[in-house]
């Protein structure tokens, strides 16, 4: 079987931690960062969307006088954990109960500036929003003080370049949750899908499928180590093969893969990798095997890249998962559609979804659209069809 070829081009250099230093800096300067690289894009909006109407700072509010101010927004959310709570909670003996969802109908918004912050009322709805996006907003400042919001202007979807004709079908296989070692982890069914895509199972239509697949993705999330074994109590050393044991079998399916095509693989919030975004790359000391492949990749998370000049971008999922847990939405797809339409990937970091904190960049700003968007780890799987407007 010979299998069908794409150039491939990394580009996660934005996304590895190489030349900063943590030298105490607070979070800040990302705010800032984003502010500025947003407010330019949400100033070109105002001549065509609201030409009658001035620019302001929270600070330059008239009472009654319709205007546009860019800021940033905060959430104000009732059910948002504190370590206060936490605290209380190991202190207690009625364990508190945490939500899945930390939404209530009591939550409001706030847009800050450098120059202030005021409160928001009227056609903004907090449920759509969450803290860290930036955005124009029409209204006017009220005698109570808050800013009555008449429209929302977001930055929308960026620029993207236009789509190659390609004239073969070529497939990129997604993976992501394996849970290698987990009480759910099915060998078989992960040999199965090896075989599948490297065509050993099948006829030859099945086959001439699977000669097809250029690349596969494996998207976090694809070990499971015992709690018991993270608590941070020293590992006894009887047990302490037993953590490597789902790392050395996921390394001996990945070898099987990398024989026969490229793979990316990712770290996701339950790999052996750090825990705030970006991710760094799972050391390739962990596969033994298979990064003695020249087609073992490993990848930040996000992680983004070009096939023959389709432009791939993509999370293991904790930035829709906090998003979930911040805001309401019909499904997971409407989240990914908003990052895109905020141009951010992760607009709840650093507040509730951890981040390192960078001081002259915000690497998760989105300036060019990718041509495929994913996010891995997600109870379903789901895929939407986004057109922009020209």
């Amino acid at each position: 079987m010979e299998r069908k070829q794409a150039d491939y081009s990394n580009l996660d250099e934005r996304y590895t931690i190489q030349g900063e230093r943590y030298q105490g800096q607070q979070y800040s300067h990302i705010y800032y960062t984003r502010l500025h690289h947003m407010r330019t894009l949400l100033h070109a909006l105002v001549p065509s969307r609201k030409p009658h109407l001035p620019v302001t700072t929270v600070l330059g509010l008239e009472e009654g006088k319709d205007c546009v101010l860019v800021g940033t927004l905060y959430k104000h959310m009732k059910l948002k954990p504190s370590i206060l709570d936490e605290y209380s909670k190991e202190r207690s003996a009625i364990p508190l109960v945490k939500p899945h969802n930390f939404m209530h109908s009591d939550d409001n918004l706030i847009l800050e500036d450098e120059s202030g912050r005021v409160a928001l009322a009227g056609a903004i709805p907090p449920a759509a929003y969450v803290t860290g996006v930036v955005v124009a907003l029409h209204g006017k400042e009220t005698s109570a003080g808050n800013f009555l919001v008449e429209d929302v202007m977001e930055a929308g979807l960026p620029p993207q370049t236009v789509l190659p004709s390609i004239n073969e079908d070529k497939y990129v296989v997604f993976v992501s949750g394996l849970s290698v070692g987990s009480s759910t982890f099915n060998p078989l069914q992960f040999q199965l899908l090896i075989d599948h895509i490297t065509g050993h199972l099948g006829d030859e239509n099945e086959q001439a499928i699977a000669s097809k697949i250029v690349r596969v993705v494996v998207a976090g999330n694809s070990v499971h180590i015992a709690p018991r074994f993270l608590n941070g109590q020293t590992v006894a050393a009887k047990d302490q093969p037993r953590i490597a044991e789902p790392i050395k079998e996921l390394d001996i399916m990945l070898t099987q893969l990398v024989a026969s095509l490229p793979v990316d693989i990712m770290p996701g919030c339950n790999d052996p990798a750090n825990f705030a975004l970006p991710q760094q790359p799972l050391h390739r000391c962990l596969f033994s095997g298979a990064s003695t492949y020249n087609t073992f990749s490993s990848c930040p998370n996000p992680h983004q890249f070009d096939l023959d000049n389709v432009k791939f971008i993509g999370t293991s999922g904790q930035n829709i998962d906090d998003l979930y847990r911040n805001s309401d939405a019909k499904d997971r797809l409407e989240f990914m559609e908003r990052t895109l339409k905020w141009r951010h990937l992760a607009p709840t970091a650093p507040n509730s979804l951890g981040c390192y904190p960078y001081t002259d960049k915000d690497p998760f700003l989105v300036e060019t659209c990718p041509h495929v968007y994913f996010a891995g780890n997600q109870d379903r799987y789901e895929t939407r069809l986004l057109k922009g407007t020209t």
